[in-house]
């Protein structure tokens, strides 16, 4: 597989464990997923780094979508906001991909 479809693989990967993640933590915390108590915390530094680092883009939109409607965020702000839940995705997918092609022995192929 070529650079370019690992690149194509790696964004639906990122969204869907995002997704899969977010709705999870959803599941179980009993409540919309955000950037607060109980899925980011300060006493609980690691958790709460693995919680981001796995369901980040989708706590981003929903506070920047729960921010939209409140009024409190420009439209502009909010298309931001959407472009880096995209690349954070897309980074989240990266990660996952280059994590299983490492535990099977191989490597990332080099770009050229």
């Amino acid at each position: 597989m070529d650079l370019v479809s690992l690149v194509a693989l790696a964004f639906p990967v990122g969204l869907t464990a995002c997704g899969l993640a977010g709705t999870a933590m959803e599941m179980a915390g009993g409540r919309r997923l955000a950037f607060i108590e109980p899925y980011v915390s300060p006493r609980h530094v690691m958790r709460s780094l693995a919680a981001v680092a796995a369901a980040g883009p989708f706590m981003l939109m929903n506070d920047a979508l729960a921010a939209r409607r409140a009024r409190r965020i420009s439209f502009g702000l909010l298309v931001s906001c959407a472009c880096t839940a995209l690349v954070w995705a897309l980074a989240l997918g990266v990660t996952i991909l280059s994590g299983l092609l490492w535990a099977n022995g191989h490597a990332w192929p080099a770009g050229g």
